[in-house]
């Protein structure tokens, strides 16, 4: 499993996170997906063989937010 903390852009309340979680935790290869309002950042915990950080980030941008740098 690998772990990464991805920072989050447009989010505005905790339906937002909501959100972003439930989309993340219907990917194949995801154990668990954490979104933090305040910090606007998301941790995900995620098989590498299963998944690809792409599909991660793609995801998260199909939910209407951006993934920063």
């Amino acid at each position: 499993m690998t772990e990464i903390t991805l920072s989050i852009g447009g989010m505005g309340c905790d339906a937002c996170c909501a959100r972003i979680e439930k989309a993340l935790l219907k990917l194949n290869g995801i154990k668990s997906a954490s979104v933090n309002l305040a910090s606007q950042k998301a941790a995900v915990t995620y098989d590498p063989d299963k998944l690809q950080l792409s599909s991660i980030k793609e995801a998260i941008t199909d939910e209407g937010y951006e993934v920063t740098e």
